[in-house]
């Protein structure tokens, strides 16, 4: 056998490291294990071997029994994730909303009105063709469901079409799609809950204005705000309105402002340095880092890392969790839908009493969502409240509207909540929704991509 010399091994961990690297910084890169996740998900709820057993540990209870105590009450695997980790997910959206109304996108009213009127026109015409589709029938309840658009998958789809997407409508959709988010939180707060109850509410609502009073008072201290999230979230889960909302609640109460200030940490930066230089002729039998060495990076790291604001840090190291193992492992969870295969080709099947889950939120994500985008920007721009984004054309501007379409990880998640006043069709109207929603998904992606190229062929000829 021949052996690698070390150097060969060093070189070789070193660039299997910085393409692991690479790929988890690639726009796409959540995109792909989403998708990769979604098929997984439908290969183990539709194969014969692994049908039950997918079912089976989705259903696993996962609640703590002390005696006549429960808690949480009705916790199964399927509900951890969508109550629980979703929670997370929900909480980092709501720091990146957060950002972007304070310094990004969504700060100013020129900035921000184009995409949120047209994330406006994207959510109400997905809805009315939802309704015009499903009026009077049980599955009415389910407008919400095409209204949502992943930023994920539209991000990594536009970061492949390259520079035949302007950067401008680059960051209209991305600024779009956070308003969008933003109107789906709304949206799952106000008409997706349970039955209120009052006593739980008040008491989450006083938790909050404790909080609150913490943020005013200059508290910048990560535990004095996690420690109180989890009860939040337990005043939440427990009021009727849905626990997801507690991580929404709690990111827009995370301090932005940094607990040291700009010449707190100038001062300090030329004490370290002198203190370093000072150190340096100062050698011990362990070597670099001394004991004094040691002692000075540990408090040269304190003061750093609190000269960046809470809600940045928050954001910063929830993101690969978030998208890398959150995301994913929601896919899997709620992505497997069984579908026998002489029903699949009567998905947009419509019945008179029942409707059709399915054709209003295909027709609402791929037909609605681009219509309302498109025409709610012609609005905004006619009536001179918003401005064209720089360089667009509105051909480009509908075909960029289309991939707008992509509703997946929120519309699935719309999907979850929706029907439960209908308990015998319950599973199969949520079943049809979420293989709507991976179906339009698809087609507008595809749609989108397909219009992108044809315009930016067109426009350069």
């Amino acid at each position: 056998m021949r052996l690698i010399p070390m150097y060969t091994w060093n070189k070789g961990f070193r660039n299997f490291e910085h393409r692991h690297e690479s790929f988890l910084n690639r726009p796409w890169s959540q995109g792909l294990i989403l998708l990769t996740c979604v098929v997984l998900a439908m290969l183990l709820a539709n194969l014969p071997f692994t049908r039950v057993g997918y079912k089976e540990v989705l259903e696993t209870p996962l609640s703590i029994h002390l005696g006549n105590f429960v808690f949480p009450h009705g916790m199964t695997v399927e509900k951890f994730i969508n109550d629980i980790l979703m929670v997370v997910f929900f909480f980092a959206v709501g720091l990146e909303i957060k950002r972007e109304m304070v310094y990004g996108e969504l700060s100013s009213r020129k900035k921000a009105l184009m995409p949120v009127i047209a994330a406006f026109g994207g959510v109400i015409f997905p809805a009315l063709i939802y309704t015009f589709v499903n009026i009077g029938t049980d599955a009415a309840s389910g407008w919400g469901i095409p209204t949502a658009t992943d930023i994920a998958f539209a991000i990594g789809i536009m970061s492949v079409l390259g520079d035949r997407v302007p950067v401008s409508l680059k960051i209209f959709l991305t600024a779009l799609a956070i308003a969008d988010d933003l109107i789906a939180i709304l949206v799952v707060a106000i008409f997706y809950g349970g039955h209120i109850k009052l006593l739980y509410l008040l008491g989450a609502a006083v938790l909050i204005f404790f909080i609150y009073l913490m943020n005013r008072v200059g508290e910048k201290r990560s535990w004095y705000y996690m420690i109180p999230a989890i009860g939040v979230w337990i005043l939440f889960y427990y009021s009727g309105i849905h626990a997801t909302m507690s991580g929404v609640v709690m990111a827009f109460l995370i301090p932005m402002k940094p607990r040291f200030s700009r010449e707190y940490y100038y001062h300090k930066r030329v004490t370290f340095r002198r203190l370093l230089h000072e150190y340096d002729s100062y050698e011990e039998p362990g070597g670099f880092p001394n004991a004094l060495q040691r002692g000075l990076l540990r408090q040269l790291s304190h003061t750093s890392l609190n000269c960046i604001g809470l809600s940045y840090r928050l954001e910063h190291s929830l993101a690969p969790w978030v998208n890398f193992v959150i995301m994913p492992i929601f896919a899997l969870a709620n992505a497997g839908v069984y579908i026998p295969g002489f029903e699949f080709f009567n998905v947009f099947h419509f019945d008179p009493t029942l409707g059709s889950v399915s054709m209003g939120v295909f027709l609402g994500l791929v037909v609605g969502k681009p219509l309302g985008i498109t025409l709610a920007s012609l609005i905004a721009v006619k009536t001179k409240i918003g401005t064209m984004p720089a360089g667009a054309s509105w051909k480009m501007l509908f075909a960029v509207a289309c991939l707008g379409g992509i509703g997946f990880t929120m519309s699935i998640f719309v999907d979850t909540l929706s029907f439960a006043d209908y308990p015998e069709y319950t599973e199969h109207f949520r079943d049809m929704g979420k293989v709507a929603v991976l179906m339009g998904s698809l087609a507008a992606a595809v749609l989108g991509s397909v219009l992108v190229t044809g315009v930016n062929k067109l426009s350069s000829k």
